[in-house]
């Protein structure tokens, strides 16, 4: 087995022994949590505003009710927060917690450092 692997296949067994207490236990629960994550951090990642209501209508294969309790409960457990515009108090726009962001930007390193 080439390092290259073996770094890899540790990276993994790590992921697993902090599933539990990060964030990635929470968007790997359904392909519709982790849709979510991608579309959120999408839209941080180009510094562009998603509301609530977009972020619904996105999500494949999810019903509103279903999505607006994955939301909920992001927001719960810290991940996402909801912010109102100025504008408009009705409208409400998903953003990362700045923990999360952190977190996502130190999966994303070392998965680039593990790239082979």
């Amino acid at each position: 087995m080439n390092k290259a692997t073996k770094d890899l296949l540790e990276f993994w067994e790590e992921q697993m022994r902090l599933s539990h207490t990060s964030s990635n236990y929470f968007f790997r629960k359904s392909p519709s949590h982790y849709h979510m994550m991608l579309l959120v951090m999408g839209a941080y990642k180009l510094n562009q505003n998603l509301s609530v209501e977009e972020l619904k209508t996105r999500l494949f294969k999810t019903s509103r009710p279903k999505s607006a309790l994955i939301i909920n409960e992001a927001c719960e457990k810290g991940f996402f927060f909801l912010e109102k515009t100025s504008k408009d108090q009705r409208k409400k726009y998903i953003k990362p917690s700045e923990a999360f962001i952190k977190e996502f930007n130190e999966y994303l390193k070392t998965l680039k450092n593990l790239s082979f």
